[in-house]
């Protein structure tokens, strides 16, 4: 019997405590809606006359609370219109512009260039291999130089050096070892010529290979700096606002990363076919140079065989 009491004791405790904290929640949620007053403009009413039968007048509802205050837009004409490399050519600064216009002309020039030098180091590559084909198959110098005779390519430029030589020098009759020097220094002449002609415009590309992205870097860097300089103008670090201007900058590095990463590919493979090129202006003097020297033993020979007959 004694439990029973004790447990309809704590639930009437318990049921005590729920509605003292309902009311005190209830209380709270109204004072929170109601508009805060100073303590001061509290004054006390007198309860309404018994006679005052007259309707009370049901006052003005008050006036809503303006609306919170939008933060400030983003102005149209700083949103950008189009955001192709068209637009954001057209939209960038004159600098930049300028950057884009210069490295975009380098990077027509690159291609031309190696356009131009690879039609022409195929063309003497396979004239230079067929010309070496006939210095090997001649059998004597002015055979071969009768048969090259209006030809001005590299190979037949040697042969008649080679032919000229001999002839200058009493058609062979002087000393075979001054001949066959003179001859290998105007063979070697002729060689350095013929590379240096053919590595004529390969500069071009190695200086845009090597400056371009640099020059696309000066771009960007000024771009960046103007859209700085828009940020502290527009007071707002929006990336609606921020983002088109970087854009523009980064467009000019990346035409200038499209002109120089062609230029050092072609460089270097113009290099390696030049240097084959090269190879082969060296077998052509040397087919030459044996040719001319086995001329000169031939007219030794001849010599010697004329003076023991005598």
């Amino acid at each position: 019997m004694n439990w029973i009491i004790k447990a309809v004791t704590v639930i009437a405790m318990l049921a005590a405590v729920a509605i003292v904290d309902a009311g005190e929640r209830s209380a709270w949620a109204q004072g929170s809606e109601a508009p805060a007053s100073s303590p001061s403009a509290i004054t006390p009413t007198s309860p309404p006359s018994s006679s005052d039968t007259a309707p009370i007048a049901a006052s003005p509802l008050p006036a809503a609370a303006p609306a919170a205050s939008k933060p400030p837009g983003i102005a149209r004409e700083h949103l950008p219109h189009e955001l192709s490399p068209w637009g954001m050519f057209l939209a960038a600064d004159t600098v930049v512009k300028g950057v884009m216009i210069f490295l975009a002309l380098a990077s027509v020039l690159v291609w031309s260039a190696w356009i131009g030098k690879h039609i022409q180091l195929s063309l003497a590559r396979r004239t230079l291999h067929r010309r070496t084909t006939e210095l090997i198959d001649a059998p004597s110098l002015h055979a071969v130089a009768a048969s090259m005779r209006d030809a001005r390519d590299a190979a037949a430029m040697m042969v008649t050096a080679a032919r000229d030589e001999i002839e200058r020098s009493d058609h062979g009759t002087l000393s075979a070892t001054g001949i066959k020097e003179r001859i290998g220094s105007q063979l070697g002449r002729i060689e350095a010529g013929a590379s240096r002609a053919m590595t004529t415009g390969t500069g071009l590309l190695a200086t845009i290979g090597g400056t371009a992205p640099f020059i696309g870097l000066f771009g960007t860097v000024w771009g960046i700096m103007n859209s700085f300089i828009g940020i502290s103008k527009a007071q707002t670090t929006n990336l609606a606002v921020v983002a088109p201007g970087i854009a523009e900058a980064l467009l000019a590095t990346a035409i200038g990363l499209v002109a120089a990463i062609p230029a050092v590919i072609f460089y270097n493979q113009l290099a390696r076919a030049i240097t084959g090129y090269k190879a082969g202006l060296a077998d052509a003097a040397a087919a030459v140079e044996r040719l001319a020297s086995r001329d000169l033993d031939r007219h030794a020979v001849a010599a010697r065989t004329l003076r023991a007959a005598e």
